[in-house]
């Protein structure tokens, strides 16, 4: 074998494995790009509970133990999708929006049926749906178009934050805080149906229900299903902190992504006018 023949079969045998790696590297991609999303595991508990959810909101308005029951198991299916994402790893940018953009809904179709149900605090309620829906949008859109496509809303900076560092890296304090913000408003959607007196004879609230079925007739028509006002009570007094705790939260989201989107106007802005 002359020196050329050498070099090359020397060439070959090198190039050998290079090639092995890359066909193996399409074969990854090709699998890859067979899988659907859609039908992840994490992501398929994410639409069971939306339908739990719509079927909650089906009862909301006159059976409370069987809205209540209905509710807090999707509230609970939250727990268990992130379970299955990291289990089967299965985590994608999809499936952590459908998450986030679940809760929101969630919890906004509550505290609007409290809102009416307890017109007394209806601007609180409205107050509080405001702050959680302008504290997550703004945290996300920070996160992805400051932080990269890549970065996780979960990923906060201990500088910027410790506690949103704290909430979003310790699974105990995040399930624990969500848990009683939750049951808080769940809570206080019970005590909307606690015993009550009222002012109209059977026959009225009948001739009521029968005329306007889902009116707020049917909400004193409700009450008489003798919810006694002492558990839900017990659970708004256990809740009310931590529930208070997770609003300050969504309070320091919304201050440091609207300090970290104005940092990077600053930092656009600059460059910009060195350019110039």
């Amino acid at each position: 074998m002359d020196h050329y023949s050498l070099r090359q079969r020397v060439i070959d045998m090198q190039r050998e494995p290079s090639e092995a790696t890359a066909g193996r590297a399409a074969e990854d991609v090709t699998n890859t790009s067979r899988e659907n999303v859609f039908l992840f595991v994490s992501n398929l508990i994410g639409y069971a509970r939306i339908i739990l959810t719509v079927v909650s909101l089906y009862f909301m308005p006159v059976h409370p133990r069987r809205c209540s029951a209905i509710y807090v198991v999707s509230c609970l299916l939250d727990a268990l999708d992130g379970w299955a994402a990291r289990r089967f790893n299965q985590g994608t940018k999809f499936g952590a929006v459908l998450d986030m953009v679940t809760d929101r809904c969630t919890t906004t179709c509550l505290l609007v049926f409290l809102a009416t149900a307890m017109p007394r605090w209806a601007m609180l309620f409205q107050l509080l749906i405001s702050l959680d829906l302008a504290s997550h949008y703004m945290h996300m859109y920070a996160t992805l178009s400051m932080g990269g496509s890549g970065q996780s809303h979960k990923q906060v900076d201990s500088k910027r934050s410790w506690l949103l560092h704290l909430y979003y890296t310790n699974k105990i304090v995040l399930f624990t805080l969500c848990a009683m913000n939750e049951l808080f408003f769940v809570a206080l959607y019970l005590l909307a149906f606690t015993e009550q007196e009222s002012q109209l004879s059977g026959d009225q609230m009948k001739t009521i229900v029968q005329s306007e079925p889902w009116s707020a007739g049917a909400m004193e028509i409700a009450r008489a299903n003798k919810i006694q006002s002492s558990i839900p009570t017990a659970l708004v007094r256990l809740s009310v902190f931590p529930m208070l705790i997770k609003q300050y939260i969504n309070v320091q989201q919304l201050i440091v992504a609207s300090q970290w989107l104005a940092e990077g106007d600053t930092a656009k802005r600059a460059r910009q006018s060195i350019t110039e």
